[in-house]
C-alpha cells in the first residue's frame, strides 16, 4: 500500500505545470529563458501574470492533493497510526521528488517551492501557513524569490517539530528542505555575488 502511494504521488508530482501552462497559452518553454527553471517565478518573467498564477496554483495543488488524500483517507484503507505517519511522509517526499525530477519531462524539473508549500499545507494548514508567511515576509522586503524560499526551507522543519513534535513526517520535511536548498545552490552563488534576479524581472535569455 505505502509503495503504491509513493509511486502515485511521484507520478502526480511529475506533472510540470510551468511547461503545460506555457504550452497551452502559446508561451515559450520556461526552460528556455531566464533561470531555465520550470516554475512560476520564471514564467512570470514573460510578463504573463495569468500564466504564472496558474503555474503556481497547479504546482501547489499537485503537492497538496496526494498528501491530503493519504491524510484524509489512509485510515479508511486499514493504515494504523504508525503506517499512516509513514505513508504521509513517503507521499510528501515522492510528490516533491516528482516535481524535482519528473519522469514525463526527462527528469528536468523545478526547484519545488510551490509544491513544497502544497505538501506542507496538506500535512497541516498551520504548518503551511507559517512557512508561507515566512516566504512572503522575506519576498516582500527583499524581492528575491530564491532568498525567500531558502529562509522558508530553513524554518519549515523547525515549525514542524515545534508544532507537532519529532516524527517520520518531520524527517520528510527536513529532507524536502535540504533538497530545496540543494536545488537553489546556483541561486545562493548569485545572491552572494549580487547577480540574482528579483521578483518581477522581465524575460531574459537562458544562461
Amino acid at each position: 500500500m505505502i509503495f503504491l502511494i509513493a509511486v502515485a504521488s511521484y507520478l502526480i508530482g511529475s506533472i510540470s505545470f510551468a511547461v503545460v501552462v506555457s504550452h497551452a497559452m502559446g508561451l515559450a518553454d520556461p526552460r528556455s529563458y531566464g533561470s531555465g527553471n520550470p516554475g512560476a517565478t520564471n514564467v512570470l518573467r514573460t510578463g504573463n501574470k495569468k500564466a504564472a498564477i496558474l503555474t503556481l496554483i497547479g504546482d501547489a495543488v499537485k503537492g497538496w492533493l496526494p498528501v491530503w488524500a493519504v491524510t484524509t483517507y489512509g485510515a479508511h484503507f486499514g493504515l494504523d497510526a504508525t503506517a499512516l505517519n509513514t505513508a504521509i511522509a513517503m507521499s510528501a517526499i515522492a510528490v516533491f521528488l516528482g516535481h524535482l525530477y519528473p519522469v514525463f519531462f526527462r527528469f528536468q524539473g523545478g526547484k519545488g517551492v510551490a509544491t513544497a508549500a502544497g505538501v506542507l499545507l496538506a500535512i497541516h494548514p498551520v504548518l503551511g501557513i507559517a512557512t508561507l508567511l515566512t516566504w512572503l515576509i522575506i519576498a516582500f522586503f527583499f524581492r528575491y524569490s530564491s532568498l525567500a524560499a531558502l529562509v522558508a526551507a530553513v524554518f519549515a522543519p523547525f515549525f514542524q517539530v515545534f508544532l507537532f513534535g519529532p516524527s517520520r513526517i518531520s524527517i520528510a520535511v527536513l529532507a524536502m528542505s535540504l533538497l530545496l536548498i540543494w536545488r537553489h545552490r546556483a541561486n545562493i552563488s548569485k545572491l552572494l555575488a549580487g547577480k540574482e534576479s528579483r521578483i518581477g524581472d522581465k524575460k531574459k535569455a537562458a544562461e
